[in-house]
């Protein structure tokens, strides 16, 4: 198969969606915004035996593949709507190619995104993502809307991406009973969409959790020229994570690890109470697990009350190299 035939076959009829005046087919993807929205774009690089293992279930793949970039989206509180893939591949393997529009598509369809256009070339496996939402002018959330005495919350658990990689290097012994768990959070991450668009009124700032905690919640920090102050027993832990490792480890992974992809948000006291029910109609745990004060930017973290070090961050490079 040709490049052409393998978009004819796997990558056309996607567009399903009324505001795709021209997908797949011409020069450029013609979209049509409603009247007073913005247009909210990510785009996310992977590349394989740096963001994946080369070998990795290309079902798994391809819903990780958007599923990051999604996770994007929800960090704005925006709505998915359309989605250009391109993607470069060593050699045309059918089977891998069906299982990945298997799981690219199932999770795209799910979110009602449409594939609008991309490219296919030859060469060292990665594939690129460029996602496309749309939001209420002014209803964005970003990273420098914070204020002094914001409590900070997390949806989920944290660290199990990280602790399902480590399992697959065989750097740690997860028991069975929570292997699939932890293979799942890291090869089948959940994007946060409709919490995201549930705190368009509630959050004063928000992000993904891409890189880790601790890093991530210092953009917040920076952008928004405060101090983040975090209580580390309040860091909410999987039940395969507390059975695995000892809590100082478990905090590392749960501050460091990477590839959570839950949301990371500061909220007003005054909203405290709009934000159980909001949240509670989307069916996503939160747990406040800190504030913001005035000061430097950056983090402090708290364990009962007393200032906490971490330890040497052995896995700084969870995200560089699997």
């Amino acid at each position: 198969m040709n490049e052409f035939e393998i978009i004819k076959q796997y990558f056309t009829g996607h567009c399903g969606r009324k505001d795709v005046i021209m997908g797949p087919g011409d020069d450029c993807a013609l979209l049509q915004l409603p009247p007073n929205t913005t247009l909210a774009v990510s785009t996310d690089t992977l590349v394989a035996n740096v963001h994946f293992f080369a070998d990795m279930d290309p079902v798994a793949l391809g819903h990780r593949a958007l599923a990051v970039n999604l996770s994007d989206l929800a960090a704005m509180g925006a709505d998915p709507c359309w989605v250009s893939l391109a993607l470069t591949l060593p050699e045309v393997n059918e089977t891998w190619l069906k299982g990945f529009c298997e799981g690219f598509f199932e999770l795209a369809e799910y979110y009602n995104v449409a594939l609008v256009g991309g490219d296919m070339t030859k060469g060292p496996l990665s594939i690129t993502v460029t996602v496309h939402g749309s939001l209420p002018e002014g209803k964005a959330l970003r990273r420098n809307g914070a204020k002094a005495g914001d409590g900070i919350y997390v949806t989920g658990t944290l660290g199990d991406a990280a602790l399902g990689l480590q399992q697959q290097l065989g750097n740690i012994t997860v028991a069975e009973p929570h292997q699939a768990f932890v293979r799942t959070k890291f090869e089948h991450p959940h994007p946060r969409i409709l919490a995201g668009q549930a705190l368009r009124d509630i959050a004063s700032s928000a992000l993904d959790l891409s890189d880790g905690l601790l890093g991530d919640l210092a953009h917040i920090t920076t952008a928004s020229d405060l101090r983040a102050q975090l209580e580390l027993e309040l860091l909410p832990l999987s039940k395969a994570m507390t059975d695995t490792v000892k809590q100082e480890q478990a905090w590392q992974l749960a501050l460091t690890g990477g590839d959570d992809y839950e949301l990371c948000f500061t909220v007003p006291e005054m909203h405290r109470g709009q934000l159980e029910t909001a949240l509670a109609h989307c069916g996503v745990k939160f747990t406040r697990i800190g504030r913001m004060v005035a000061g430097e930017a950056g983090v402090e973290l708290t364990a009962d009350g007393k200032p906490y070090q971490l330890a040497a961050r052995s896995w700084d490079h969870f995200r560089s190299g699997v």
